[in-house]
């Protein structure tokens, strides 16, 4: 199982609400457009962790999780999930975990402090 942070803006907009009621996160880019985020997205699995993060402002230390879920199916550029949480404000040190996605996650402690439910 892999861990992997995730952002949910749109050119700013937050598009978060609609993944959570849909079940699924997408990147804000065609696979041409950003190659080192689709290959990204290519290496999640069904049974992986994934944390949704907001920037807490330019320049700030810390990012904020909103929300937890786990995968269960990668399809045709979208991740589908079983979102568990989707009210979270956790504030963790951001790690440099500014852009679309991240990962796999390694570094335990924060792992685990980003990723408990």
């Amino acid at each position: 199982m892999n861990y992997w942070v995730v952002g949910a803006s749109w050119e700013g907009d937050n598009v978060a609400p609609e993944f959570y009621r849909r079940g699924y996160w997408e990147m804000g880019y065609n696979d041409e457009a950003k190659p080192m985020f689709t290959d990204r997205r290519n290496r999640i699995m069904p049974g992986d962790r994934v944390a949704v993060k907001t920037r807490d402002g330019r320049g700030a230390s810390t990012i904020t999780i909103r929300a937890l879920g786990v995968v269960k199916e990668v399809a045709q550029g979208r991740v589908y999930i079983d979102w568990r949480i989707t009210d979270l404000k956790r504030k963790v040190p951001s790690k440099n975990y500014f852009g679309t996605i991240h990962g796999p996650v390694t570094d335990l402690i924060w792992r685990n402090e980003a990723f408990s439910l």
